[in-house]
């Protein structure tokens, strides 16, 4: 899952990066809303945690802006303005969930992994989540293997859930690792080929292909049962 944080306080963001990444989200950041649009167009977001307080764009600029380019997107708003009325005018403009600073990480966390589920839950009905015999379920972020829960780490889980999402492609590894890790977190030489073999391990052999020289894809859904 991962997540883009929008903030020009090192300190704030320094810590709000670094604590997702604890619990096992992949997390960009950046510092001005002039890179917003860049960031949203190269890569694929889940989440926004956006400031309101940036110094070159207006934070509710920036809101209308995210939502007009990806309405389905989550944005969770940082912000000092703690009124009922900013509150309300948040919400109304398309904020998903919001918090006052100071900002406390693991409150936050919590928030964004609520705001997430609700999200998922809603579409889940349209989401194609099965494949053979395993099924996903993003709003609780489990899988089930033949009826049976499988326990799953949160990388496996992002890797599985891309795998199953992109399911008719060849997924390379630089997508694989993206899906996994922000910018500037350290990506192990053989991350990808680890947590494949830990699924094949979990869900058997035939479930991931190796397309030598390409990447990765799910087997076919009968390879699967």
């Amino acid at each position: 899952m991962r997540v883009l944080v929008v903030e020009d306080d090192d300190l704030l963001g320094s810590a709000v990066q670094k604590g997702l990444i604890r619990v096992g989200y992949a997390v960009d950041w950046i510092r001005r809303g002039a890179d917003l649009a860049i960031s949203m167009a190269t890569h694929e977001y889940e989440c926004v945690l956006l400031d309101l307080g940036l110094p070159d764009i207006g934070g509710e600029e920036l809101l209308r802006g995210i939502r007009s380019r990806d309405p389905g997107i989550s944005v969770v708003v940082m912000t000092a303005r703690g009124g009922i009325q900013d509150r309300i005018r948040l919400l109304d403009i398309g904020a998903d969930d919001y918090m006052i600073k100071p900002i406390d990480i693991d409150e936050l966390a919590a928030r964004l992994r609520a705001v997430l589920r609700r999200v998922n839950a809603s579409h889940e009905s349209r989401i194609e989540i099965e494949h053979g015999s395993l099924k996903l379920f993003p709003s609780r972020r489990m899988a089930t293997w033949k009826g049976a829960p499988v326990p799953l780490t949160n990388k496996e889980y992002w890797l599985l859930e891309t795998l199953l999402r992109k399911k008719q492609q060849v997924v390379t590894r630089a997508q694989l690792e993206e899906a996994l890790y922000g910018w500037g977190e350290e990506i192990g030489s053989n991350a990808v080929e680890v947590y494949i073999h830990y699924l094949r391990r979990k869900f058997g052999a035939g479930l991931i292909l190796t397309i030598r020289g390409a990447g990765y894809q799910l087997g076919p859904a009968d390879r699967a049962d």
